[in-house]
Parts: C-alpha cells; structure tokens; sequence
C-alpha cells in the first residue's frame, strides 16, 4: 500500500503543468541571475594555472597517443 502512494505522490510532484505555470522569460532572467550569483569565480591567477595544466595534459596524451600509434604501425610493418 505504501508503495502506491508512493508513486502517487512522485506523479503529483512531476506533473508538467504544475511546474509550468507563472514561469515566463523574466522569472528565468531573474533565477538564472540567482544561480550565477552562487558561482565561486576562479581568479586569474588559478585560472591562467589550471588552464596551463589542462593544456599540458592533453599535450603529453596526444604524444602518448602518437607513441604508441608509430609503435604498432612499426610493429604491425614487421609482421605483415
């Protein structure tokens, strides 16, 4: 019995109607204004880093990626 209810009340919750109504363009503008407004912004200085490292990594697994293509294209030569 308690799982119907369950399920009840979860098809109350999620009904589309009730979640769309009295939301327009500007209520978006304003609650997406709140949301970004919770955002931690990096600094420039952790930002100019991260991005360096970001950068460096794919930079050493394309060349890890490349190794090991040439490896098996070689390898691959020698035996066909």
């Amino acid at each position: 019995m308690a799982k119907k209810e369950a399920v009840k009340k979860k098809k109350e919750v999620t009904d589309p109607k009730e979640v769309q109504e009295g939301k327009g363009p500007m209520d978006f503008v304003g609650e997406t204004k709140e949301e970004l407004d919770k955002v931690v912004w990096p600094s420039r200085q952790q930002l100019l880093s991260e991005s360096a490292a970001v950068l460096s990594m794919v930079v050493l697994v394309s060349l890890v990626i490349y190794l090991v293509d040439n490896l098996f294209s070689w390898g691959s030569g020698k035996v066909f």
